[in-house]
């Protein structure tokens, strides 16, 4: 009996940003895939996220602040069911579905989602781009407008970053704007990332020259991942961000040693 090959490798924002923040990191979780325990912030992410989602499919007047909070711990309880290891950074089971309600209220001051209805809610792509770049993701939402315009939608559950540190929110913006848009024929006439926990937002509006600047970027950042892949060289690269890394202990950089390089994965990269 034939082992199966590994699943081809795509790009996600993500991914991406690891190996523009460091290429050794993007190795261990594209690559050897090691494991990472879960952390509190991700768990609150997840739970707030399937919230909104099965809230998008309600009929509009179901679509209410207190009938969202109510889905709260029945989430919860199907996330654990899924997967025990999301109880694990979780001290406090009631502190987490505060901080979900006040996530979620956070949502409902912004927009009223009994005003419409979106086209998709976690739209999963999975592509090749024109100029070859496998791509992989979920995209929160997509609305399009009764006149045809298409607005694409992330919900962010941390801290607002500053303008200086937003260049990771708005590459993610235009990943899913440029992979809708060559999915489709359709360019998104605006991208808006929800900051549900400081009730503001960030709103972009891509051109389709900008998408297609965009596009030649990510074609160079597959090229140096697919050269890198090739040669087994993945080299660290160190900042402010190494103390927060859950590989320090491996990394070269730190005197540690990383697994034997197993081989690209697949034909294509996640």
């Amino acid at each position: 009996m034939s082992t199966p090959l590994p699943r081809p490798l795509a790009l996600s924002p993500s991914r991406a940003n690891d190996y523009q923040q460091c290429p050794l990191l993007y190795r261990f979780r594209a690559i050897d895939r090691l494991p990472e325990d879960k952390t509190e912030a991700q768990v609150k992410g997840t739970l707030v996220h399937a919230v909104l989602e099965e809230m998008h499919g309600w009929r509009r007047d179901e679509r209410t602040y207190p009938a969202a909070v109510k889905r709260i711990r029945p989430a919860w309880e199907k996330m654990c069911a899924e997967d025990a290891t999301c109880a694990d950074p979780i001290a406090d089971e009631m502190e987490l579905f505060v901080a979900a309600r006040e996530l979620i209220r956070g949502y409902f001051f912004m927009e009223n989602p009994a005003g419409f209805d979106s086209a998709e809610q976690e739209m999963y792509v999975n592509a090749v781009l024109p100029n070859g770049v496998p791509v992989r993701g979920f995209i929160d939402r997509v609305d399009v407008a009764p006149t045809g315009q298409v607005r694409v939608v992330d919900y962010k559950t941390g801290k607002k970053p500053a303008p200086r540190y937003s260049a990771t929110a708005q590459f993610q913006m235009r990943f899913y704007a440029l992979v809708y848009w060559r999915l489709t024929g359709v360019l998104p006439n605006q991208l808006r990332l929800m900051y549900l926990k400081v009730m503001d937002s960030l709103f972009l509006a891509p051109s389709r020259e900008e998408l297609e600047y965009f596009e030649r970027d990510l074609g160079d950042l597959w090229d140096k991942i697919l050269a890198d892949g090739a040669s087994g060289t993945f080299r660290p690269t160190t900042s402010k961000l190494c103390g927060w890394c859950p590989f320090q202990a491996l990394c070269p950089a730190f005197g540690g040693h990383p697994p034997a390089y197993p081989g690209w994965p697949g034909s294509a990269a996640d």
